[in-house]
């Protein structure tokens, strides 16, 4: 009798669970594929970098923590850095190892989301990032370029964390120093970012979102200590939320090619979600 009971009870738990899924997949051409209805690793931001290519490897483990209302948010973000030839090319891998969620209802409901947490593991996209150093000039600039790929491997797109489509950005980063130490120990620097953002969506009759992105920023250095400050973001032409941008003030400190570095990201428009972050880079 207990054996039937047990066995009545599963069989109903998997037919609800079957029909919850069936009733979102049947939703699904409601989510909107923009920053402002997903997660807040679903569309990365193009990074500032001066103008001017690391020469060394690094790799970087990143723990961080994204709250807005109704939504907080932790991950475990990696990224590999690999210089090529002689530092003139470089090329990044990175993404989020896994993400840990909790939204409340109203969020999940504006989100056309399924849960508010996920019952399995979350892992984000992985991201793969092409420079090229055009030019050095102490006279003039520094210019690089770059060609970026988020592949569609992130997870739950049922709770609108990852978009399970790939996106795809080309930018020119431009940077010049505006002051500098004769002995190279202290400078400080303005760099800008202009370029091409897209990601797919889910709408049959625009299967894609374009937009500019852009960027400038102030950094400082001392020693062995790094102080950055730049406004990002891009602006896409559906108006539906994909107008983001976002503040981010970095303070790093080397030590024997060991860098740690915290991070702070306060999102404008679109993005609403606030971010602090501690990572380790070791560089070699």
């Amino acid at each position: 009798m207990n054996v039937r009971i047990v066995i009545s009870w599963l069989a109903g738990l998997l037919f609800c669970t079957a029909l919850q899924a069936e009733e979102w997949y049947e939703k699904r051409e409601y989510l909107v594929y923009s920053p402002r209805y997903f997660g807040a690793n679903a569309f990365p931001f193009p990074e500032l970098m001066g103008g001017v290519l690391p020469s060394r490897w690094e790799v970087e483990l990143r723990g961080e923590y994204h709250t807005m209302p109704g939504d907080q948010t932790q991950d475990l973000f990696a990224r590999l850095y690999v210089p090529i030839a002689g530092g003139k090319a470089g090329v990044t891998v990175s993404g989020v190892l896994q993400e840990w969620y909790k939204t409340s209802e109203a969020v999940r409901d504006e989100r056309h989301a399924a849960e508010v947490k996920s019952p399995i593991p979350c892992f984000g996209d992985v991201i793969i990032n092409c420079y090229y150093q055009v030019f050095r000039s102490e006279k003039w600039a520094d210019l690089m370029v770059s060609a970026n790929l988020k592949t569609a491997s992130g997870g739950r797109l049922c709770d609108a964390r990852f978009t399970d489509a790939a996106s795809y950005w080309f930018d020119a980063n431009v940077g010049r120093n505006l002051w500098q130490r004769a002995d190279g120990n202290a400078a400080v620097r303005l760099d800008a970012l202009l370029g091409f953002y897209c990601w797919m969506t889910n709408q049959p009759d625009n299967r894609q979102d374009d937009a500019f992105c852009y960027g400038v920023g102030l950094s400082g250095t001392w020693r062995s200590l790094f102080l950055k400050c730049d406004m990002v973001g891009f602006r896409g032409y559906q108006q539906n939320g994909d107008r983001p941008m976002l503040f981010r003030a970095q303070l790093k400190y080397e030590i024997k090619k060991n860098v740690l570095s915290f991070r702070y990201r306060h999102g404008l428009k679109d993005f609403l979600y606030d971010t602090y972050s501690l990572a380790y880079i070791c560089c070699f």
